[in-house]
């Protein structure tokens, strides 16, 4: 059973940093559930409003259905309850809708449902897609809007109105307009996230959409940095904001934009750097180099 309510899970996302931990593997590729437990148990020294269980940071586009669920049913079981677990919903609308159901059994308190692979598809298709998934649990629902699920806000309002579980909107596009026409439609009926890789370099000016959370990718190695930051963000400390971007963000969006991919594999490298490391990425990711590595872990010492 969920721990949360959609309206109570809506209200937590919203009041603090989110947490989007990394999945762990073993050397050959497998799932380390051990590992996950104990990154897990270190990251809950901290307060985050929300986890989100296999999601992209968490590599969840390269697990299968089991092990997405044994994912999710780890981090249920290991937060027990402390904080909202929220797992994905992946695919097309009959696999989102089947991922949606086996997240309730497991008894996460929530759904990020991330856009449907390949196909490409028009607004009122994704509307009947989303409005699929609300209607499959009584979990709160968060709509991933990117890449080829880029909703309108028109579309965004009929959700809204349509569905009493959708409570979020996760944006990974940054498209401003967009943005002032969704929360001007349809205000503080929904909770805000912002989804673009690296957040943090986004937050402050999102927080004037409306936005104010995001996933924090890097919480899972400097956790205490990640806090901080997001402190910054909601005092709207500008100065204190653009010198943390200065000193630790804006070079490592220099590394992470060598390689398409990196925005998840430098993750899994900064937690090697911080000496807690989470195994490989899988393919068609790939990992960082040995001097890459070097020079990310020189970085996060300069903060740390």
């Amino acid at each position: 059973m969920p721990h949360f309510s959609p309206q109570e899970l809506a209200a937590q996302l919203k009041s603090g940093l989110l947490s989007f931990p990394i999945t762990h593997f073993t050397d050959d590729l497998q799932f380390d559930e051990a590992g996950y437990r104990d990154h897990l148990s270190w990251l809950s020294g901290y307060p985050v409003a929300g986890l989100f269980a296999a999601g992209g940071t968490g590599e969840g586009f390269s697990l299968t259905a089991e092990e997405i669920d044994r994912v999710v049913r780890t981090a249920v079981d290991q937060v027990a309850g402390k904080v909202p677990v929220v797992a994905p919903a992946t695919g097309g609308t009959a696999t989102a809708v089947a991922q949606a159901k086996a997240a309730e059994a497991a008894g996460a308190d929530g759904l990020l449902l991330m856009p449907p692979y390949l196909t490409e598809a028009g607004q009122q298709g994704l509307v009947e897609h989303v409005s699929a998934v609300c209607g499959a649990t009584n979990l709160g629902v968060i709509v991933y809007s990117r890449a080829n699920a880029i909703l309108n806000d028109r579309s965004v309002e009929a959700l809204a109105a349509r569905n009493e579980t959708l409570i979020g909107f996760k944006d990974g596009v940054g498209n401003i307009e967009n943005l002032t026409r969704i929360y001007a439609s349809v205000g503080d009926r929904l909770t805000y996230i912002g989804g673009l890789p690296t957040a943090e370099t986004f937050a402050l000016p999102l927080l004037q959409l409306g936005m104010s959370t995001y996933s924090s990718a890097i919480f899972n190695f400097v956790p205490q940095f990640a806090l901080d930051f997001y402190a910054d963000v909601r005092t709207q400390d500008r100065e204190a904001v653009y010198r943390r971007i200065k000193e630790f963000v804006l070079p490592y969006l220099d590394i992470r934009d060598r390689q398409k991919g990196y925005a998840v594999s430098i993750v899994k490298a900064g937690v090697a750097a911080v000496g807690r490391p989470a195994g490989p990425v899988r393919p068609p990711l790939q990992n960082l180099t040995e001097d890459e590595l070097a020079e990310l872990t020189a970085l996060i010492n300069k903060i740390n």
